[in-house]
């Protein structure tokens, strides 16, 4: 009865609320121990990290791991900045493409529109790897293989997928009243598109383009294959290099530099965007 009748929460409550921080906590230590391991055997010395690359701490600091990754091919800067250069660019284009096509599918209605829908999430089942050699005529025909321009398309092609459901799912949660409003006010489509929905949207757009960045910066397979030019490779194709090693023997420690230069921006970019993440992630979940 004093369960019921007090002010606090009950024992109950307060049990499960226990419960759950260390639950996730230890989700938390699972997570993040991967990335803290990466990154202290990154500031080992070379010869530390090769002899014990599980052992967590060192007694001695060094930044030689990561002046050794400018010896590997054309300098880590280069593959850095082709790999920025592509996530940019697959991002811009993938926003500029699913955010109107997302406005069109969630408020207009148009012949054979649900056959179009299904038909484009159905792309998200076809396997990358079933359509290489396609994928290398189209680029070859159109002078785009081994050219970091192709590599945006390919991106942005499966990317567009998800990234249109999502931005109709976002366009789906804005009320209708706000564009019959506009229209009575004489505003164009593009007017309430670029004014109205887009800033309503937004987190489903930061979103979109956090899924573009972070597929585009990571993706290995298109860039192995599409590239073969070593001054336009990607970072991922940089790891390889350098897990590979002289004589088959990997450098734990340049191995653990770059994947530490690797996942800096992908950090930073989520937790500039995880308010905005989380609401685009759950929009039009409820109307």
């Amino acid at each position: 009865m004093s369960d019921l009748t007090s002010n606090g929460p009950s024992r109950r409550e307060r049990l499960g609320l226990v419960a759950f921080y260390v639950a996730a906590s230890v989700l938390a230590v699972l997570f993040l121990m991967p990335m803290v391991w990466s990154v202290a055997n990154s500031f080992k010395p070379p010869a530390e990290a090769l002899a014990n690359p599980l052992a967590l701490f060192s007694k001695a600091f060094s930044l030689d791991n990561y002046r050794r990754l400018e010896g590997v091919g054309a300098g880590w800067y280069v593959y850095a900045g082709n790999s920025v250069m592509i996530a940019l660019g697959t991002v811009l284009l993938t926003v500029l493409i699913a955010v109107p096509a997302g406005y069109g599918f969630s408020k207009f209605r148009f012949p054979g529109q649900t056959v179009l829908f299904v038909a484009l999430m159905a792309t998200m089942m076809i396997p990358f790897q079933s359509i290489l050699t396609p994928l290398f005529l189209i680029l070859n025909l159109l002078k785009l293989q081994n050219n970091l321009l192709g590599l945006v398309l390919i991106y942005t092609t499966f990317q567009l997928p998800f990234s249109i459901f999502m931005m109709r799912n976002a366009f789906d949660a804005v009320p209708k009243a706000l564009i019959e409003a506009a229209r009575i006010d004489g505003a164009s489509q593009w007017t309430i598109l670029r004014r109205i929905m887009v800033p309503i949207a937004l987190p489903g757009v930061a979103t979109v383009a956090l899924f573009a960045f972070l597929n585009s910066w990571n993706e290995f397979l298109a860039a192995l294959i599409f590239l073969s030019d070593q001054n336009k490779f990607t970072l991922p194709i940089m790891l390889v290099n350098v897990s590979s090693g002289i004589y088959g023997i990997i450098d734990w420690g340049a191995l653990q530099a770059g994947v530490t230069v690797t996942m800096i921006p992908c950090l930073v970019l989520f937790l500039l965007l995880q308010r905005y993440y989380v609401r685009g992630m759950t929009a039009g979940a409820v109307k």
